[in-house]
């Protein structure tokens, strides 16, 4: 089977990552493993590339995206559970369910914050966006 592990360096993605490796034991063979974490993109300023350059920009993704991806990393490293680590830039509901079927993933496991129906009405929730993309089945772990 393989699993991708959505993260975001939250207490609620660890949580994600904490299930999975509880529950590790319960599939027959030891799942493949996607890590993945998604950044936003920076918004395009006119004249933004006179200040910053291209360079400096995907320098800040992937500091950002090992930092999301730290403590997901060390909690694995820990279990001796093998992965792939990815850091993407894009829409983040969007792209984690592309990354899913780029790379024919049978699980999509992510974590939520847990709020109420109205509360992610109001506020949105990545989650919830992934589990209404994806053909791919969505585990949300609250």
């Amino acid at each position: 089977m393989k699993i991708l592990l959505a993260v975001d360096g939250s207490t609620y993605s660890l949580d994600a990552v904490a299930c999975l490796i509880e529950h590790a034991d319960w599939y027959r063979e030891k799942p493949t493993l996607e890590l993945l974490t998604v950044h936003l993109p920076v918004p395009k300023l006119p004249r933004m590339h006179l200040v910053v350059g291209k360079n400096q920009i995907e320098r800040y993704y992937q500091e950002e995206g090992e930092a999301m991806l730290a403590g997901a990393k060390k909690k694995l490293d820990a279990a001796g559970i093998r992965y792939n680590a990815s850091i993407l830039v894009g829409p983040i509901a969007e792209t984690i369910v592309a990354h899913g079927k780029k790379t024919r993933c049978d699980l999509i496991y992510i974590g939520t914050h847990g709020r109420t129906a109205a509360g992610n009405m109001l506020l949105g929730s990545i989650a919830t966006k992934v589990m209404h993309l994806s053909t791919i089945p969505v585990l949300l772990v609250r």
